[in-house]
């Protein structure tokens, strides 16, 4: 009713059949909510004149304070430019915001962190770095969300090194951590080590180079990255900056040609990338293979194929077992940078959320069960406090 006060309808039409997904964003998913009560004039002059400014004073002596007396402790800016939105591509920072609101939710819901989403009318990547340095005061840490690649990767860098709060990209990050977690899982229900195992991953965006990148961190034996042209190896001459770094890491097997290639004998499938993956091409892979085919709504190869020849399979679709799902990571790594006041997020704060989503169900594994639900009210303590320790290890921690 409030939503409806505040933002009546627009459309006139009202004998179209009832929607759910339009009467629940009807007036947006998210409200600012006071936490303190402004219940007199006793009340009013403590939250605003003339009390405030006593706190106003104290941070201008002592920045550090801010962290005390404000929510940015516990509050992060989802930043989108509305460039790669879920399946739906470049669609606009307008029609990015149920998206970004819905991260917001995620946030609050998940890992009990506040975030507000920032849609940006910029598609530049100097103009977006330097929205959101003059933006970070505010914020306890950045969630980029939605930004298409390479652009992501440069935007990403530059920020952490402009900023002293955390820059996380999700859609590199998040992924990479839930895969790892599965992955880790996947192994020991097989009776194997990340050591043994040679991955094929299709796709290298945002999400495909974090992955790359996470399992050679962990330990993965071989890795093949492929795109649209086929495997990501040194001999081609067609590679993008990120390619070019990404081909100087894996494939240590010198594989060349295309995704059916890598895919011989390969014990692990991972795609974040969409398309198809012919049947025959999934059944010459190795025995007791994994197939994590995330891209939704259809997955790269449909379950009821994967079982045929894989020992594990999982998708990005909650309708399937074993839900490859960023919801799993980006609350609690916030919750526990934020704790902690860490300055960035590091490559072992990763590896030690992936490590702690991975042993929350390490006495319940079975082929569908390596990873949790995101309704798993163990998996945001878990990750939170495993971030938290690994920040103070690493020694990005500032409590």
């Amino acid at each position: 009713m409030a939503a409806e006060i505040v933002n009546p309808r627009s459309d006139t039409t009202t004998d179209e059949p009832f929607d759910a997904a339009f009467a629940l964003h009807r007036g947006g998913k998210m409200a600012v909510q006071a936490t303190v009560p402004v219940r007199d004039t006793a009340d009013l002059s403590l939250a605003y004149t003339p009390g405030v400014a006593k706190v106003c004073s104290a941070i201008a002596e002592n920045p550090e304070l801010v962290h005390d007396y404000t929510w940015k402790s516990n509050v992060v800016a989802v930043v989108t430019d509305g460039t790669a939105v879920l399946g739906l591509g470049d669609i606009g920072p307008e029609a990015s915001l149920p998206v970004m609101e819905g991260k917001a939710i995620l946030f609050k819901q998940f890992g009990g962190v506040d975030a507000v989403p920032i849609a940006l009318a910029t598609t530049d990547v100097d103009e977006i770095i330097e929205t959101v340095v003059r933006l970070a005061p505010s914020f306890g840490g950045v969630n980029l969300e939605d930004i298409s690649a390479p652009r992501c990767f440069e935007i990403e860098k530059r920020l952490q090194d402009a900023l002293d709060i955390p820059v996380f990209h999700d859609d590199q990050h998040g992924t990479a951590v839930v895969t790892l977690a599965a992955l880790r899982n996947a192994a020991v229900l097989t009776g194997r080590s990340l050591g043994q195992l040679r991955a094929v991953i299709s796709g290298a965006g945002a999400a495909g180079v974090a992955i790359a990148k996470i399992l050679i961190e962990a330990g993965i034996g071989d890795v093949a990255v492929c795109d649209r042209k086929g495997i990501v190896s040194a001999d081609r001459e067609d590679l993008t900056a990120i390619k070019r770094e990404v081909a100087g890491f894996t494939n240590k097997a010198g594989l060349s040609g295309p995704l059916e290639t890598a895919l011989k004998g390969a014990d692990v499938f991972i795609g974040v990338s969409g398309g198809t993956v012919p049947e025959p091409a999934v059944a010459s892979m190795a025995k007791g293979a994994f197939i994590f085919a995330m891209a939704n709504p259809n997955p790269e190869i449909h379950p009821d194929i994967a079982h045929k020849y894989a020992a594990v399979v999982a998708t990005g679709r909650s309708d399937f077992p074993n839900q490859i799902n960023n919801v799993l990571a980006f609350p609690g790594i916030f919750a526990g940078a934020l704790q902690v006041r860490a300055s960035r997020i590091t490559e072992g704060m990763k590896l030690a959320a992936a490590e702690a989503l991975a042993a929350v169900v390490a006495d319940e594994l079975s082929a569908e069960c390596v990873i949790p639900s995101p309704f798993d009210e163990r998996v945001a303590p878990a990750v939170t406090a495993a971030v938290a320790a690994a920040a103070r290890a690493e020694g990005v921690a500032r409590r």
